[in-house]
């Protein structure tokens, strides 16, 4: 670009605010930044941690394993209710915001932080582009769904994971010209560690036989803070536990919830092996050597399906259509009596995945970040 006095200068790389807060984004975030730094010319990334996700397990120990750097800023906003922890994320953010001028916020998945930051840049008109947009369970007593559905209407870019994403978004009256469909980052951070998961055999080293056990994770407010349904899925888990080992990695919150309930000696009863959450590199290595995955979490159900184990997911409804299309994952509703049921039929039957959702292939990312190379980030403030 000429200047005065004839001379020429290089165009300065675009700041991209980068909000992180829960395991999840963390996955979802690694490839991407990465792939932003590896194009130094275009890209300043400015990696935000809001603390939603507070202690070291939940939260440093992936940025080790991802290879994510420390973030450049930390918001330290800890635990909270649903609208306690947002207000606090956006106050912070907005400090930041206005002390680093970034070109375009950056948020991957629903949680709380995603929220926030997308509500923030809208009203700083900066744009923003959400990463895994469109995704829909059509149940809005799900707080993600909440954070999907506004993150998506103030978004500026969507880069969506499969098919059903972009149907979504056109009904929802999204510009199509803003709609991209790129693939899953997530997938990306899987394949990426994948020799590291294969050498890990973290099921040996609990003493379980490959293919032997089950693996279980509930965290969903649906499924824990009701004490009576939180008993019957004990029970029922116990239940399947008798046909095979299960090992539950307990959410910090779904562990208080079990205590909270009375339900340790219930647990104790029923074989079910408690343990701490696992990093992301041991918590892949259990589940890709496990029989069979119960839970209710959205990201499980696409690591599931990419890794060829069954899935029984306990909830009503899924934002992720995909993998009941064509992985091994299964629908079973809330109803402990069903999943004791589903998990019968899936040991007794060999389950074989047809394919892989389209794009799913462990480049989802340079290709978001290639899309973003070529857009007017400054002719698409605020929503679409």
């Amino acid at each position: 670009m000429p200047g005065r006095a004839g001379r020429y200068y290089e165009p300065m790389p675009r700041k991209v605010l980068c909000v992180v807060g829960a395991r999840p984004n963390f996955m979802k975030m690694a490839p991407l930044l990465a792939a932003m730094r590896r194009r130094p010319d275009d890209f300043e990334p400015i990696l935000v941690h809001t603390g939603q996700h507070y202690d070291a397990v939940m939260s440093d120990v992936f940025f080790a394993q991802l290879g994510m750097p420390a973030p450049d800023i930390h918001l330290g906003v800890g635990p909270g209710s649903q609208a306690t922890q947002t207000g606090k994320i956006m106050v912070a953010l907005e400090e930041v915001v206005a002390d680093r001028q970034p070109d375009l916020m950056l948020v991957v998945g629903d949680v709380n932080s995603t929220l926030a930051a997308a509500v923030v840049a809208a009203k700083a008109s900066i744009a923003t582009a959400h990463v895994e947009a469109g995704l829909r369970s059509f149940d809005r007593r799900m707080p993600e769904e909440i954070n999907r559905i506004v993150t998506d209407c103030l978004a500026s870019f969507h880069f969506v994971t499969e098919e059903s994403g972009v149907a979504n978004l056109r009904h929802e009256g999204a510009d199509p010209k803003r709609i991209f469909m790129v693939g899953n980052v997530m997938i990306d951070t899987l394949n990426a560690l994948l020799p590291a998961i294969e050498k890990r055999h973290m099921a040996a080293e609990l003493g379980l036989e490959k293919g032997g056990y089950g693996v279980v994770t509930l965290h969903r407010p649906s499924n824990v803070d009701d004490g009576p349904q939180l008993a019957r899925l004990v029970d029922a888990l116990g239940r399947i536990g008798s046909r095979l080992p299960l090992v539950f990695p307990a959410h910090p919150r779904t562990a208080e919830r079990l205590r909270k309930a009375g339900l340790d000696t219930l647990v104790a009863e029923s074989k079910l092996r408690l343990t701490e959450p696992l990093p992301y590199v041991e918590f892949i290595s259990l589940v890709s050597e496990a029989r069979l995955v119960l839970t209710d979490s959205g990201g499980i159900q696409e690591e599931t399906t990419m890794l060829g184990v069954p899935c029984l997911t306990l909830r009503e409804s899924t934002e992720r259509p995909v993998t009941i299309d064509v992985g091994t994952n299964r629908l079973v509703g809330a109803d402990p009596e069903s999943a004791v049921r589903a998990a019968e039929a899936v040991l007794s039957e060999q389950i074989a995945v047809r394919s892989h959702p389209p794009l799913w292939d462990g480049h989802a990312a340079d290709r978001i970040i290639d899309i973003l190379r070529g857009l007017d980030w400054s002719a698409n403030h605020g929503p679409a």
